[in-house]
């Protein structure tokens, strides 16, 4: 599998005790279920030519990152090498989200062309921006001039086909 066909979830960040927990700091909406029980990974690590699979035996939230306890780890030893790997999971085993309601995953979203609802065409989403108010999806504009700054709010974004990957906005004094 290619790397775009895997959903990044966390990130292995350090060792935790001496029984193989460790620590991961989640990339993902969905904590609850990608590190419960039974639940499985793939850890990506310069070290490993495949893709390592995982086996969540427990998972619990610990300030700003989770606490895991792989099944295929029994001690530090086992887990210590892998520090800084990724956590990802198939593109296919992607948590459902409501398009309707809003909801969209990043890849998704980059790469969408973008046009203002009289139809000109502004460039493509390239990067998404999480700021605590909303996202800001950020625009490369086709002729390569400065980035459009969007706000993902309904004042702005009005219809997005991700089928399509094309984005309709309303244009606002302001944006560029």
């Amino acid at each position: 599998m290619s790397p775009t066909e895997y959903l990044r979830v966390g990130r292995l960040v350090s060792t935790h005790g001496i029984r193989g927990e460790v620590r991961i700091l989640p990339d993902t909406d969905f904590p609850e279920e990608r590190f419960a029980p039974g639940s499985q990974l793939l850890l990506q690590h310069p070290s490993l030519s495949e893709p390592l699979l995982l086996t969540v035996e427990k998972g619990r939230p610990h300030k700003n990152v989770w606490l895991v306890k792989f099944a295929e780890w029994s001690n530090i030893n086992e887990a210590e090498p892998y520090k800084g790997g990724r956590l990802v999971v198939s593109i296919r085993d992607a948590v459902p989200v409501q398009e309707d309601e809003g909801e969209y995953y990043f890849y998704q979203i980059i790469g969408c062309d973008v046009f203002t609802t009289d139809g000109r065409h502004l460039g493509q989403v390239r990067e998404i921006l999480q700021l605590p108010a909303n996202d800001v999806w950020v625009v490369r504009p086709k002729d390569k001039g400065k980035e459009i700054l969007l706000p993902y709010i309904d004042d702005v974004v009005k219809q997005v086909d991700t089928e399509e990957k094309r984005i309709t906005i309303e244009w606002m004094e302001g944006l560029e």
